[in-house]
């Protein structure tokens, strides 16, 4: 059976590409690298969830401990709009190099499964650092996956998260709130 390292955002990511990947004969090496969610508990839970899941499913995961809140608001503080450019960059750029410095062949990602995130700059970030890094990107379109593989992690009980990872993103998910209180202690 090959191996291919697979990045991981998250357990519940996991879920629309581990199965899909061994039933073409691929085993996935879970790769924990995401120095992009914030705050901590955030970035605990998540790589707790995965790290407590793997083994039920006999699935290795590697671990990359990087927690880059400052690095990562330092990259990001000129242009926050358009800050998930960097982030699938700088994610995927650490797991081509660990792929290519740990001996696999190749990777892949479980953002690949997300309906929210940017696909197609996804797949094209991955294909310029396979080729600078020398390794192959292992493109699969997991979206199809997404739904069941939520659910699945509902019955699991898994950890599941209200938004993509970075604090910027966090803020996004609860802006309506924060304008609705902004406005209820602004009548004060």
């Amino acid at each position: 059976m090959d191996h291919v390292l697979l990045h991981c955002c998250c357990a519940p990511c996991s879920l629309s590409c581990i199965d899909p990947l061994r039933s073409e004969g691929i085993e996935p090496v879970a790769f924990w690298y995401n120095p992009n969610i914030h705050p901590w508990k955030e970035y605990e839970a998540r790589r707790d969830c995965l790290l407590t899941y793997a083994p039920t499913i006999h699935m290795e995961v590697r671990v990359q401990e990087d927690y880059g809140l400052r690095d990562f608001c330092r990259a990001v503080a000129e242009d926050i709009d358009h800050r998930c450019a960097y982030c699938y960059t700088h994610r995927l750029e650490g797991t081509a190099r660990y792929a290519a410095e740990h001996g696999f062949s190749a990777f892949t990602t479980t953002l690949l499964a997300s309906l929210y995130q940017d696909h197609d700059a996804i797949a094209q970030a991955a294909e310029r650092l396979a080729a600078q890094y020398g390794v192959t990107f292992l493109y699969r379109d997991f979206r199809p996956n997404f739904r069941a593989g939520n659910q699945q992690a509902r019955e699991l009980g898994f950890y599941m998260q209200k938004y993509c990872g970075c604090i910027f993103s966090e803020q996004d998910r609860y802006q309506k709130k924060i304008d609705r209180d902004k406005a209820r202690f602004a009548q004060g």
